[in-house]
């Protein structure tokens, strides 16, 4: 008479792949938060390109504020999902160098 281990010793067929059910909900709020981050860069650099005032006004400097903030939090969500060269996304939603020359900057 063979005996079979009670099922809660088992070992389940996520545990023996490495993936939890725990790290694919994580890997998935991750991604959904990079989607999020995403559009709200381009929705910041799109006001920026829709700019046709003056190019030293007040309105203009908030909305390159705004956009270096939202490429800011985007590279950074980047990084916490493992990218850590940001030249593709440069490149892809076409991010200015003066946006660029903010990051990570602080304002007073």
């Amino acid at each position: 008479m063979s005996v079979r281990p009670p099922q809660s010793f088992r070992q389940s067929q996520e545990d023996r792949n490495g993936l939890s059910v725990l790290e694919y909900e994580l890997m998935s709020e991750r991604a959904d938060s990079l989607g999020r981050h995403g559009l709200k860069v381009e929705a910041a650099l799109a006001a920026l390109k829709a700019w046709t005032g003056e190019s030293q006004s007040a309105e203009r400097e908030r909305l390159l504020n705004d956009a270096s903030d939202a490429v800011w939090a985007f590279f950074i969500q980047r990084e916490i999902c493992g990218m850590k060269n940001n030249r593709d996304a440069i490149q892809r939603y076409g991010i200015p160098n003066e946006v660029i020359a903010r990051l990570g900057a602080i304002r007073k």
